[in-house]
């Protein structure tokens, strides 16, 4: 029984995503031996790449909403699942303009692409699903995309909850009760609030509601990133008292009865894994 959490990426928001400041790559979990990737934006295939991980080996995909930093990798990831396409594998969750397209955005993933793993869903706020075996709680959102979500995601040490981009209030936050582990979308600095995304502001009311045992800041916009995120999280534990890290690239977490913070390896460039044709 385990849970990791390996960050493909820290960055997001439009002008880290097209620098790449920080790489837009999402969340690669492994659980109980099963492999899920959330939101593989652009750096996803890339940092799978350094770390030498084979992206044949993903089971399920999940993408909380249809902006290109959240869903750009997703059919290079569904190859990978569906080994180049040639095996009916896998299954793919997301929000209805990820996989039906509604209102100008999407379809994120072509119907070729929905037509090749085993099962193909669209979630809502309120739905549970079963991934692998592993309960995921679907949490609403305030966001430019209406469909976005969150999750909360049940290991057997605790809830890991991934909050996505969102502006704040009570009742959102007030979904992860119980949360051990939050990722939190900090997209800019104390100061510096702007439509649909949390601040350092906003973090610190968030945090400070919820209390888990560790808050992680990640989807860190270019400005955030100048300021410095270490100090902007430092200001959040300092408020609350409550454990408060700015995720670093590759940076995994394992959450067991311990939480246990790493450095993912990282390797040279060239790999070809067993798997490939």
């Amino acid at each position: 029984m385990g849970f990791r959490v390996t960050f493909l990426g820290t960055g997001g928001g439009r002008h880290t995503t097209m620098y790449q400041t920080r790489s837009t790559g999402g969340l690669l979990i492994e659980h109980d031996g099963h492999f899920l990737q959330v939101d593989p934006g652009p750096g996803s295939l890339s940092q799978m790449q350094r770390i030498r991980y084979d992206v044949t080996r993903t089971e399920s995909l999940i993408i909380s909403h249809c902006h290109p930093d959240h869903y750009s990798d997703a059919e290079s990831v569904i190859e990978g699942m569906t080994r180049g396409g040639w095996v009916k594998r896998g299954s793919v969750y997301g929000s209805e303009t990820v996989i039906r397209g509604k209102d100008g955005l999407g379809p994120g993933i072509s119907p070729y692409h929905q037509s090749r793993p085993e099962h193909v869903s669209v979630f809502k706020p309120g739905d549970v699903l079963d991934v692998d075996g592993m309960r995921v709680d679907i949490c609403r959102a305030v966001h430019s995309d209406p469909t976005n979500v969150g999750f909360r995601m049940h290991t057997a040490n605790g809830i890991f909850s991934y909050v996505s981009d969102t502006e704040y209030s009570d009742d959102i936050a007030d979904q992860y009760a119980g949360t051990r582990v939050l990722l939190l979308p900090v997209t800019t600095p104390k100061g510096n609030r702007i439509n649909y995304h949390l601040c350092t502001d906003d973090a610190i009311t968030f945090v400070d509601r919820v209390k888990p045992e560790l808050a992680v800041f990640l989807h860190l916009g270019i400005v955030i990133l100048r300021r410095g995120p270490e100090k902007e999280a430092r200001m959040v534990e300092n408020a609350t008292g409550v454990r408060t890290i700015a995720a670093r690239d590759l940076m995994t977490i394992d959450v067991g009865e311990e939480l246990v913070l790493g450095d993912a390896p990282v390797y040279g460039g060239g790999w070809i894994p067993d798997s490939s044709p």
